[in-house]
């Protein structure tokens, strides 16, 4: 299937990129306000707030991540009552139509998809103390809902909110990027190896994004730089299951999507490194900058 290029207009409303600010989709009913606490009287002045909708309050609560989904009739109203009764949240998600056409009935369905994605991603705790459940809708105001969704699950990471997006893959075996040669049916495959750790990890391209395979293996601890946020990403893979103790190493348990090369090697080696030279094209010794950079002259030449 071909996937088609989609637009989205971001709307800074004082000019600040850490301040207030919307998001629409063109031929999407969508309104997203994205605000900061310490805007949050502004923001719920604003006809939008008002708005049946569902809304997502994020902060932090001892260093980790938190995070609160609900639904109302008036956010604006709901909102100010999580103001005086939620000090741990610092910025506030709201999402509605800009006709406001959402009923309560599609704010509550919503409301439970959403929790279920966050719930299944598992990278922020949630502080809503159980899992609502879906309310009983029409088939075609199911798939309107879903339709909605997928438009919002595009927005919500373009600013940056990952807690819904799902970098755990589901195993394929053909999806792999085709190596430019006079050999067209080779597939371009990646492997990493510590002989002295006894590592072998392999990985693949796929959609923009390097995916390390399942039963590939890593370090059993990260031994790098305190504080670097590739150690957080490390106790994000165990606290989630992705990367489990299995004998003297770890082992993925799940194909697992990095935005780097240099990304996806820290994680096995436990520390940060340079991951474009760390990686090789299976069965060679032509590094992932070798190639990409023979990919970049192919290019050229054409």
């Amino acid at each position: 299937m071909t996937v088609s290029g989609r637009s989205m207009q971001l709307y800074f409303i004082d000019g600040r990129p850490d301040g207030m600010l919307t998001a629409e989709v063109f031929n999407w009913t969508g309104h997203v306000l994205m605000t900061p606490r310490t805007q949050i009287s502004n923001a719920l002045s604003r006809k939008h707030s008002k708005h049946t909708g569902v809304y997502v309050l994020i902060g932090e609560n001892d260093g980790e991540p938190l995070a609160y989904i609900g639904e109302a009739e008036n956010m604006a109203k709901r909102l100010g009552q999580h103001v005086a009764n939620k000090d741990w949240w610092s910025s506030a998600i709201l999402i509605t139509t800009a006709a406001d056409t959402l009923n309560k009935a599609h704010v509550k369905y919503l409301e439970a998809r959403l929790v279920e994605g966050a719930e299944a991603v598992g990278r922020t705790k949630l502080e809503n103390a159980n899992t609502p459940p879906r309310p009983s809708l029409g088939e075609a105001d199911v798939a309107n809902m879903e339709g909605f969704l997928d438009y919002l699950m595009m927005v919500l990471p373009a600013l940056r909110i990952d807690m819904f997006l799902q970098h755990a893959k589901p195993k394929t075996t053909s999806n792999t990027l085709t190596l430019s040669s006079p050999n067209q049916s080779e597939l371009v495959r990646f492997q990493l190896q510590s002989k002295k750790f006894g590592l072998v990890a392999s990985a693949r391209l796929e959609d923009g994004e390097f995916i390390v395979e399942r039963g590939s293996e890593a370090k059993q601890s990260w031994t790098g730089e305190g504080g670097h946020s590739y150690e957080a990403l490390r106790k994000e893979l165990e606290t989630n299951g992705t990367v489990v103790s299995q004998g003297g190493n770890c082992v993925f348990t799940q194909d697992y999507a990095f935005k780097s090369p240099s990304a996806a090697a820290a994680m096995i080696h436990g520390r940060p490194t340079n991951g474009t030279v760390d990686w090789k094209i299976e069965g060679t010794s032509q590094t992932y900058k070798s190639w990409e950079q023979s990919q970049l002259e192919r290019l050229e030449s054409e």
